[in-house]
């Protein structure tokens, strides 16, 4: 129970990664706001199952690539819970697409929430952290952003790759009040995103040959988030289980 006493917000808390990572935040003792742009019924359900275990829970809507949203959800979340000290930056979108057959208008929705989102829940919940002189930011990229050898996810990749970036960067710009930044790297992860890629393929080029579980990286969240890594910042944890193709791009 390290978290007790402590709010997260969890950005596409609704399902899959997001989902796992508010119910460990709630198991660690922290109240969670459970962030969805759509699943208001899936968010409904995790805040049950959260409050059914002890702990509480609130679900807001909000479309992170909207900044006016964004802070009022914060307001929302600060009026009901207080103050957030955690936040997780997992809200994202994926489009297929490579250099020769992308179309640009799928690149939009990609940017505006998987790096302008960040850049608004960040802006937003970062004033209350250096008023505690507190705070935790753990934003979730992908191995991608590594470099890839799968068709089909190149701008998806570049937008992650800006993630990382903006991770080091924050966590330069925040470390002096007590904040730390870091970043998840996961693999291939089991989730409804995840799905129709060609997982045989990818297992067989792991070191542990299985795919990961949302479970994997909540518990590589939860390890960032915890006092054991308060001098741990401005660093990307990769959760892949040895993704031999990409050895080289650590």
């Amino acid at each position: 129970m390290h978290l007790e006493g402590k709010v997260a917000l969890i950005t596409g808390g609704s399902r899959g990664i997001g989902r796992a990572i508010c119910l460990r935040m709630a198991q660690d003792g922290a109240q969670v706001v459970v962030n969805y742009r759509q699943g208001a019924t899936e968010a409904a359900a995790v805040v049950r199952e959260i409050e059914l275990a002890g702990s509480h829970a609130i679900a807001l809507q909000a479309d992170v690539s909207d900044g006016a949203q964004v802070l009022e959800m914060y307001r929302r979340g600060v009026e009901a819970l207080g103050p957030v000290d955690i936040l997780v930056n997992n809200a994202g979108v994926f489009r297929r697409g490579d250099l020769a057959d992308f179309d640009f208008s799928q690149l939009a929705p990609m940017r505006e929430t998987n790096v302008d989102g960040l850049v608004h829940c960040t802006r937003a919940a970062v004033e209350g952290m250096k008023q505690k002189g507190w705070g935790r930011i753990v934003n979730v990229t992908s191995i991608a952003a590594h470099g890839t050898s799968m068709p089909g996810t190149t701008f998806y990749a570049a937008t992650k790759a800006a993630v990382m970036v903006l991770t080091r960067r924050f966590a330069m710009e925040l470390g002096a009040s007590g904040i730390t930044v870091n970043a998840v790297a996961p693999g291939f992860i089991v989730t409804d995103m995840s799905a129709g890629l060609a997982a045989e393929a990818i297992l067989a080029k792991t070191i542990m040959r299985r795919a990961g579980t949302t479970d994997d990286i909540s518990h590589a969240v939860s390890f960032l988030v915890s006092p054991a890594s308060s001098f741990i910042t401005a660093q990307v944890l990769t959760v892949d289980g040895g993704r031999m193709d990409y050895l080289s791009h650590g």
